[in-house]
């Protein structure tokens, strides 16, 4: 099938990250998958901590094994001391694993150390990598480094940080103050989704039926010659 390209349009692969990287590395056919799921919480400096709390409890530990589950929390190092001991702690209670960098370390004894593997790990399980950076553009600066393209989430009350975010973090689905969980086609209001797309051709995000489709133009004249 992956060399039928004279019969098959586009091939969506669903199964484990084996099976995808194989059919992108294979195929004569154009492809249409996300490899990993590398999601991200950025805890901004002006977030509720409320907000942050629910968000990334739900965000990591709703589903644990599916993509849009986060593997990685950024926290502005200004909410550093006094919002990351509540959201660390309410992930633990949960049965989170906690692998922080040194000021992780420093402020959340229950933490272990990460290494640079943990950043670009998609875990799938009860375990969230985490890192203290220096506002949103070093956030972002992150993401890029480390993400997979799929879906971000920054919680912020300041609406021009959450702008600035939303516009330059260049994955398929980014949020502002929601769980990372919804990035789901059914969540969209798609129907049944297909897949989740991290390319930049044609379909990008969750992708059902209507964006499966492709154009053609009909058109109708009555004689027109171009001069």
């Amino acid at each position: 099938m992956l060399k039928l390209s004279e019969y098959v349009d586009i091939i969506v692969p669903r199964g484990g990250k084996s099976l995808i990287e194989r059919v992108q590395n294979d195929s004569r056919v154009p492809v249409m998958a996300h490899l990993d799921g590398i999601c991200h919480i950025y805890i901004d400096g002006d977030a509720d901590i409320d907000k942050a709390v629910a968000i990334s409890v739900n965000a990591k530990m709703r589903r644990t094994g599916i993509c849009g589950s986060a593997e990685t929390l950024l926290i502005d190092e200004k909410v550093a001391e006094s919002q990351m001991p509540a959201i660390l702690k309410a992930l633990h209670e949960e049965g989170c694993e906690i692998r922080g960098d040194k000021t992780v370390l420093t402020i959340f004894s229950d933490a272990v150390e990460a290494t640079e593997e943990d950043w670009g790990t998609e875990y799938l399980d009860s375990i969230i990598s985490v890192r203290v950076v220096k506002g949103v553009e070093a956030a972002i600066k992150h993401i890029e480094k480390y993400g997979s393209n799929h879906t971000e989430c920054i919680v912020s009350e300041n609406t021009k940080t959450a702008e600035k975010f939303l516009n330059e973090v260049d994955s398929a689905i980014v949020m502002h103050n929601v769980s990372t969980q919804y990035a789901d086609g059914g969540e969209f209001g798609m129907g049944a989704e297909i897949g989740i797309s991290t390319g930049k051709m044609h379909a990008r995000g969750p992708v059902g039926l209507e964006q499966l489709t492709s154009y053609k133009y009909q058109v109708r004249g009555n004689g027109q010659t171009r001069p």
